[in-house]
């Protein structure tokens, strides 16, 4: 085995320094000259010395492929430098350069690869000495910056930059342009959308690729569309009754409340508060069903809104200071902001039937000290006399999560879970939705499901081209169907391309997200607590976590994600694709993920509430 190591006019510099080597260890070929295997390693160190000093250095390179999807590019190739060895990884880095009009740089390093990675067209052929000549990366220009913010507006050139250390002595280091990338861009052109949200800034930006003839290389065009501050777009009509309506809301309802204390505890008033629903749906419904198969002597009130931003009338605002005065048991599902600042009397029952499975992401007091965590100061939650859970070993995470004595959290089992118990509920479920959605027959089902992005409502947002939906659907839509369940906060764009419309669903108004469970035969989520719910039904799940690394370090689980999940963690379209093609889920964690995050799998929830916090029934160890 042989090798081409550099041109004839270094054959005889070779062979000066190797005076002592027969003559059949070096022979010429065409223009090169060719090194025998077992006298490479002592000949590359005399190659590199006299290379790096040669001016005629010759670049060799070649982009094998540019893929968009959105504002993602994935790119490939290889580049080269004619007689300078590469063989090495650790001496060699490649990286993609965009320069400006304002002669401002943005460096975004490539993955070295071995040349056999790239699946070369047979008509190309790379000598072994350049062995680490490929390259691979991804960017994302709709988060290129530090702070995850789009390419800012400009015009830039696309450059390779080649930057090989041999030595402290031995450097090189040039950027050359792509050159010609033109049979990527269809129509000669691509463009995309690009956006950015925030709690005080969402953007909007158009992204253009063109081949720039002159140049031989790629060219970015970022236009700048939209930039406005979320807080103070959509303003209420109320401004002008602002003042007074701010101190109704505060000081008015608090001395209201005060002032309804001081009537006797009604003991069979239970008061349903929910600044997230406008319906008695979730653990709401299941407790309240409960109470009313039992016959219970209760008075019900209800006091629901679809949003904390949906505005509570002068009325309703005295309603409430009145209810949440005067009631023996007060229930809330999710956060409540107005009930926090009052102390509940003695005797008075204020529950939280949190909406959440299990415990995942950290929440709340858990979270001080971290990007939208909260006050240590704060008074939220730290008012809730009972907590529900759906086991002790999570216990203690709810009651650092709210603020709370661990004696107030109670592993009940959620309320909502136990139609996963409920043999003829399932499949009413799934007639219903088949007799609505006929397409869902005869298919499998794959449900996205993923958290939002952002550190709440007002910057909530998810980004959608991380997924490549022309790989999915061609791979997966003869034998499945496709159903987008997008969290409520997000907000920007979506759209199913019309091309598309026969495998992609987009159910994200649907209510209940555990009713699609029962149709669904593959979960794919990330960070939300649907993989709780999902667990009981024993069915895969794939983790589609591109950003582990950046939503650990800035959001943090209360377990290691990695060992936490019940299935295969997967970042890219690619791997999820594969997972799903060759049926390899991991099944085997499911049984001991549920067995520590569920107590009792007896679909008796709701009764254990109404029992334990209702009834103040004594549990059994």
């Amino acid at each position: 085995m042989s090798f081409k190591v550099g041109s004839q006019r270094n054959f005889k510099l070779i062979k000066n320094k190797h005076e002592q080597d027969r003559e059949e260890d070096y022979y010429t070929d065409e223009n090169y000259v060719v090194i025998k295997k077992e006298k490479l390693e002592e000949t590359l160190p005399i190659l590199e010395k006299m290379v790096m000093s040669d001016r005629d250095i010759i670049p060799k390179r070649k982009i094998t492929s540019m893929v968009w999807n959105g504002p993602i590019m994935k790119i490939a190739g290889y580049f080269y430098l004619e007689d300078i060895p590469m063989q090495d990884e650790d001496k060699i880095k490649k990286r993609l350069v965009l320069q400006n009009e304002k002669e401002k740089e943005i460096s975004i390093p490539l993955t070295d690869i071995t040349i056999d990675k790239l699946n070369l067209d047979d008509s190309i052929e790379i000598d072994d000495l350049y062995l680490w000549s490929g390259f691979e990366g991804e960017i994302n220009f709709a988060a290129i910056t530090l702070n995850n913010k789009p390419l800012p507006a400009s015009t830039y050139k696309v450059y390779l930059e080649i930057d090989i250390s041999l030595n402290e002595d031995i450097k090189y280091k040039k950027i050359y342009p792509l050159g010609n990338v033109q049979q990527f861009l269809k129509e000669d052109f691509y463009t995309a959308k690009m956006e950015y949200f925030s709690g005080k800034q969402e953007m909007k930006y158009n992204l253009l690729a063109t081949y720039d003839v002159g140049e031989k290389t790629l060219k970015l065009k970022s236009t700048k569309l939209k930039d406005i501050d979320p807080s103070k777009v959509n303003l209420s009509q109320s401004k002008k009754d602002s003042f007074l309506y701010k101190l109704m809301k505060s000081k008015g309802f608090r001395g209201l409340y005060k002032l309804f204390k001081l009537l006797p505890l009604n003991e069979k008033k239970v008061l349903f508060a929910s600044d997230s629903r406008n319906d008695m749906s979730g653990n709401f419904k299941f407790v309240y069903d409960e109470m009313v198969s039992r016959n219970l002597d209760l008075n019900y009130h209800f006091m629901l809104k679809k949003g904390i931003d949906d505005k509570k009338s002068y009325k309703e605002i005295v309603s409430l200071a009145y209810n949440l005065a005067t009631a023996k048991f007060i229930m809330l599902d999710d956060f409540y902001p107005m009930v926090y600042p009052l102390k509940i009397r003695k005797n008075a029952e204020l529950v939280q039937l949190w909406h959440a499975v299990g415990a995942f992401k950290t929440f709340g007091f858990s979270r001080i000290g971290r990007p939208g965590g909260p006050s240590p100061k704060s008074k939220n939650h730290r008012n809730y006399t009972k907590a529900i859970v759906s086991s002790k070993n999570i216990a203690k995470h709810y009651a650092e999560g709210f603020g709370i004595d661990n004696k107030n959290v109670k592993a009940t089992g959620i309320p909502r879970t136990d139609i996963f118990f409920d043999d003829q509920y399932q499949q009413g479920v799934r007639d219903s939705l088949y007799e609505k959605y006929p397409f869902l027959k005869g298919k499998k089902v794959i449900t996205f499901a993923p958290t939002f992005r952002g550190n709440g409502q007002l910057s909530a947002h998810y980004p959608m081209e991380v997924l490549n939906l022309e790989k999915l659907y061609h791979s997966l839509k003869d034998e499945y169907v496709f159903l987008f369940k997008i969290h409520p906060f997000v907000k920007n764009d979506f759209s199913i391309p019309y091309q598309y419309s026969d495998f992609f669903y987009d159910f994200s108004s649907y209510r209940e997200i555990n009713d699609l469970l029962f149709i669904t035969d593959v979960l794919i989520t990330d960070y939300s607590s649907v993989c709780f719910e999902y667990a009981l039904l024993n069915k895969p799940m794939l983790f589609f976590s591109y950003d582990v690394e950046d939503y650990v370090q800035k959001r943090d689980f209360y377990y290691d994600y990695q060992s936490f999940i019940p299935g295969p963690l997967v970042r890219s379209t690619e791997t999820l694709i594969k997972r799903i093609q060759e049926g390899n889920f991991e099944m085997h964690k499911i049984k001991p993920f549920v067995n520590y995050f569920f107590d009792d799998l007896d679909g008796k929830s709701s009764q254990r509430v109404v029992d334990q916090i209702v009834l103040g029934m004594e549990t059994e160890e």
